[in-house]
This record gives structure tokens, sequence and C-alpha cells, in this order.
């Protein structure tokens, strides 16, 4: 009974273990995540209202509080948060972007818990400073972060199901900050993984379940703009509005993404060396310009824009014309120094200004209409992501009505942005891999590559093509005798000048020799071990070593090459026993010597893949089999 009773326990732990393995972690991790969105999105939001209370009671406070605010993030940033920068997004596509082990060590640095607390505590100062930044990228890095960690709980974690959780916990992410659980699914196909596995399917959509109902739960169901109520009047005017909101906003964007990408062209000589050399500074710098251009505009560009964009939407707030041309500059501003903040809140901004922009040039189609389809063109033409910018605005007004319409204006505003730029998101993204990977290469490498440029105009003046030691210069006709060393490697010289009597011992020698004093004498150089050199090579010689090389070529026989190890299909394959006879001591021929000098001559290289031989007496026929790999759990097929 009481070995019955063991046996049942530790087949119950079994099952919670599997259970555990398998849902568990997932779930907790989508709660987590949800549960951070909110409390993200709520502190957000608390700051940007302690920024409007503080600049409704002193206007030109600003102008003092965005200078210290900019500074204070970007040197906070730079000295504790390194990755922690702009949106969020672009650092989880170069995680994503990667294969196997690069994988892992790229999300390992831009994915941990300490940027977490950076991208969070960073943002709300920035808002709380009234700099144009949104908090939906920021969420975006935030869940894939969260949930990225959520391998440790696994015993044994594989680069895909890392990958898998990355884009699970970013479509989550995305989820839970606008409430939109169709626009995650889309978002984590066409922006992130733009390969979407089968397999990964349950994971986005389990975790995006749970962290919209934790969302929802402490939320409520509601939609991000409110409830589009303009109906569609006529063909012609929604025909003119898609064409006019499409090029428009796709101009627009594309534009911003030119801005952001080519700042060294049309940013000045001295900011982008103040940028470069003094970055706080240069925030304090930015901060002073935005503060310039929210008091300019009554302050309507500071913060995300949600409250201007949603006020133009519902027709409760008249803005500008202007507005979004300042809006637009002074999204710039903020995103510049490099300061946490997304970009998704602000385009919708801008968007909207620009469409009630055209309802003052066309005021006989319904201002709702052109808002939501400019909304949806900017989106689209910064993102390059028509799909993603379509669903999000759809989900965000509730225009079911019109989904033909946004689709065809988010098309075409992509289409038109990539004639001024590449895609945002991606570009920098390539910008962080690029970044991670020279900075965790190895010294050594660039210690070459800096040699190997500075012995540029050598390599011209003489090529070299054999390998050769520090010090040394081997000359062109003593480089014939590298046909008796097996597996000489071609490679540039590296150095100019070098004693002359140097040279012959480098080529006499079939192995490197260890660095010796330069000012050795030519008798103890021509003393050491030699091969069997040709004639060409000794008239090289100094005319005072060319005797003792003579005399040491006939005394010294030659050496049998080592014989090379070959592997066939990763099993190492057997020697023959003539392979490791001892050489001849007999006097190298003429014949022989001549050998190295016909070895020269270019021919085509033939691997041929030689067969085993016959195994030893007592040794069986059977060829050996490479061991076996101890079976790793496979925690992708959970989530089928």
């Amino acid at each position: 009974m009481r070995k019955m009773l063991a046996g049942l326990h530790g087949h119950t732990r079994r099952q919670v273990r599997r259970l555990w393995l398998q849902y568990g972690i997932l779930w907790s991790g989508a709660v987590i995540t949800g549960l951070v969105a909110v409390l993200y999105a709520r502190l957000i939001d608390y700051g940007f209202e302690l920024f409007r209370d503080m600049q409704g009671d002193y206007r030109l406070f600003p102008l003092v509080l965005m200078p210290a605010v900019g500074a204070l993030c970007v040197w906070a940033t730079r000295r504790y948060f390194p990755g922690s920068e702009g949106s969020g997004i672009p650092q989880v596509i170069a995680s994503l972007g990667e294969q196997g082990e690069r994988t892992t060590r790229l999300a390992a640095a831009l994915l941990t818990l300490r940027i977490v607390a950076g991208k969070i505590a960073l943002s709300f100062l920035a808002i709380l400073g009234g700099f144009t930044i949104g908090r939906e990228g920021p969420t975006v890095q935030v869940g894939a972060a969260l949930m990225y960690n959520m391998r440790r709980f696994y015993p044994r974690p594989s680069a895909i199901l890392e990958k898998r959780l990355i884009l699970a916990g970013a479509a989550a992410g995305l989820a839970a900050a606008f409430n939109t659980p169709l626009a995650g699914i889309v978002f984590a196909i066409e922006e992130l993984s733009r390969s979407f596995e089968q397999r990964a399917s349950g994971v986005v959509i389990t975790t995006i379940i749970f962290a919209g109902v934790v969302a929802l739960g402490l939320t409520g169901n509601y939609t991000y703009f409110g409830t589009l109520t303009a109906s569609v009047d006529s063909a012609r005017n929604v025909i003119v509005s898609v064409i006019l909101c499409g090029l428009l906003m796709g101009g627009a964007g594309g534009f911003f993404c030119w801005l952001l990408l080519n700042m060294p062209k049309w940013i000045p000589s001295p900011l982008l060396e103040l940028r470069a050399r003094r970055p706080v500074a240069f925030g304090a710098l930015c901060g002073l310009a935005v503060a310039v251009i929210g008091i300019a505009a009554g302050g309507a560009t500071y913060g995300s824009g949600y409250a201007e964009a949603r006020g133009l939407l519902t027709g409760q707030q008249e803005l500008s014309g202007m507005y979004p041309l300042a809006k637009m500059a002074s999204m710039v501003g903020s995103y510049l120094p490099g300061m946490p903040g997304g970009i998704f809140a602000p385009s919708l901004s801008i968007g909207a200004g620009f469409g009630n922009l055209l309802h003052m040039l066309f005021g006989d189609i319904s201002p709702q209409i052109l808002i939501a389809l400019a909304m949806v063109g900017y989106l689209a033409a910064v993102t390059q992501s028509p799909i993603t910018s379509f669903v999000i605005v759809m989900e965000m007004v509730n225009g079911h009505a019109l989904v033909i319409s946004l689709m065809a204006t988010a098309l075409l505003a992509s289409r038109v942005s990539r004639f001024f730029a590449p895609p945002l998101y991606e570009a920098l993204s390539e910008r962080y891999a690029h970044a991670h990977h020279a900075s965790q290469a190895p010294p050594q490498q660039a210690q070459a590559a800096h040699a190997a440029h500075a012995a540029a105009p050598v390599a011209e003046l003489e090529p070299v093509h054999a390998h050769v030691t520090e010090a040394a210069v081997v000359p062109q006709s003593a480089l014939q005798t590298t046909a008796v060393v097996p597996q000489v490697e071609p490679q540039a010289a590296t150095t100019a000048a070098a004693p002359a009597e140097e040279a012959p011992k480098e080529a006499w020698t079939s192995t490197p020799p260890m660095q010796e004093p330069q000012d050795a004498p030519a008798q103890e150089a021509v003393a050491a071990p030699v091969e069997t050199l040709p004639a060409q090579a000794l008239n090289a010689l100094p005319e005072e070593a060319q005797p003792v090389a003579a005399e040491a070529q006939v005394a010294t026989p030659a050496a049998a090459p080592r014989p090379r190890q070959r592997r066939k299909h990763g099993v190492q394959a057997p020697l023959d026993k003539a392979q490791h006879a001892a050489p001849d001591s007999r006097p190298a021929t003429m014949e022989e010597q001549s050998a190295p000098l016909q070895a020269l001559e270019p021919q085509p290289q033939v691997v041929e893949s030689p067969l085993p031989a016959a195994p030893e007496q007592g040794e069986s026929d059977t060829p050996a089999q490479p061991r076996r790999a101890k079976r790793v759990y496979r925690q992708g097929d959970l989530f089928d």
C-alpha cells in the first residue's frame, strides 16, 4: 500500500511538472505581461496629467523643465540603461532576426529585466517633462522582455522556444496597450516575424488572450479613440479621400522616416558633433527646442497627442492647420536624443491633424472619415506595415464600415513611403544588430583588420602569398619552397622592412619558428635545420650564407610532410600505415629537388573521399557510428 501511494505520488508530481512546463509558464508570463502593460499605461497617463497641471499654472515652466528632463533621460539611458532608447520595437526585431546562438546573445543584451525597469522609469520621466512620446512601442519591448525571461523556468530552453516567447510577449504588449487583440496577432505576423510558424500561433494567441483578459479586467472594455459614427455618404467622396490621404500621408510619413534615418544629411555639423561628443547637452538642447515649439503651438504639441486625436475624431476639439507640422517637429526633437518612447500614438495624432487640415481644404467630405483615413495612412507610411496599421485603426475607432477604405489607404501610403526611405523599424533594427556584433567582436579581429589595412600599400608593391611571421620578408623566389610545407595558407604580407638574412630562414623551416632577435648573424640563421632548396632560393641568399646553406642542404635529409587527417561524414577515416612510416634517410635526388617547383604550377584541386583501410585483426567490420546525442526536451511541441 505504501509503495502504491509512493508511486501514485511520483506520478502526480510528474504530471504536475508536465502541465507546468506545457501551460503554466506561458500562462503566468502572459498574465504578468498584461498586468505590467496596464500599470505602465496608468503610470504614463498620471505623469502627463502632472505635467499638464504644472504647465497650466506656469506657462513658461517647460522652458526650464524640459531641458533638465532631456539631459537627465539621455544621461541615465547611456549610463545605466543602454538598449532602452527609442520605441523598443527595433530591439525586438533585431532579437528575432538573428539565428541560433546569436539570438540568445542579442536578446540577452536587449531584453533584460534591467532594461524593462529603465524603459518604464525613463519614459515616465520623459512624459512628465512633456516630450512627444508614446507608450505603445515601449510596451512591446517590455512584453517581449518579460516573456523572454520566463525561459529561466524551462529546464533546457532552445533558441526556437526563446524566439516564440519574444514574439508572443511583443504581440501581447501591443494588444494590451491598444486593447486591440487582433492587431497584436497581425503585428506579430507582419512586422516582427516576417515568416510566421504554425507552431508559434498557439503561443501568440494564448499569450494575447491571457494578457487581454487581464487588461479588460482592470480597464474594462473600451475603444482607444471611441466609436466612429460617421457613415459613407457617397462612393465618389470615399475614393477621393482614399487617394488624397494615401498620397499625402505616404509622402509625409516617408519624409519623417527620412529625417530619422538620415540625420547627417540635414543636421548642421556643429549639432552632429555636439550629439556625438556631448549627448547630454544635446538632449538638453532638444528639450529646449521642444518646449519652444509647444509654447508657440499653445501647448497642443506636448505629450503623445492622444487627447488631441480623440478630440478631432469626435468633433469636440478644433486645432490649427499648422498642428500636424508642429507636432512632427516636436516628435523629431523628442526622438533625436535617444530618449525611451514610442511613435505609435504621436503618429496617429499627426495623422489626425493632417485629416483635419484636409477637411479645411475639402469641406464637403466628412471630417471623421478624412481623419480616420489620414491616421491609418500616416501610421502605415511610418511603419510600412499596411495590414497592422489598418487593423489597429479599425479596432481603435470601431470602424468596420470603412474596412476597404482603410485597407486601400494603408496600402497606398506604405507604397508611397518607400520612395523616400526604407522601413523604419527594420533599418533601426539592423543598426542595433551591427552595433551589438561589433561590440562582441574579439580585439584580435580588430587588430588584424588594422594590420591588414596598414599593409595594403606593401601588398600592392610586392604581392606575397605565403604565411610569414613578424619582422620577416620572404623574397619572391624563396616562396617557391612553400610546396615542401603542407597546407600553407595564402596570406598578405604584414610588414615591409626586415633584415635580409632572415628571409632564407623563413623559407627553410617547415613550421614558423619562434621569434628571435633580429640581429642574429647569418651563419646562425643558416645553421638551423633546413629542407631541400631549389637553386633559385640559394641564389636569393646573401653571398656569405650560400656555402653554409649548401652544406646544410646536403647534410640534412628532407623531412616527410606530416600526413593530413581526413574526415568522412563526421567520422575520422583510418590512416594508412604507410603514412606513419619513418622517412627515408637517403639524400634527395635531383628529381625530388625539382618537385617543389613543379608543385607550384596551378593545378585543379580535386578532393577525393578515400576509402577506409582494412580493419585490423580482431576489429569489427562495422564502421564506427557517431555517438547519439541526448534527447532534448522539445518545448515547441507543447504549444500545438
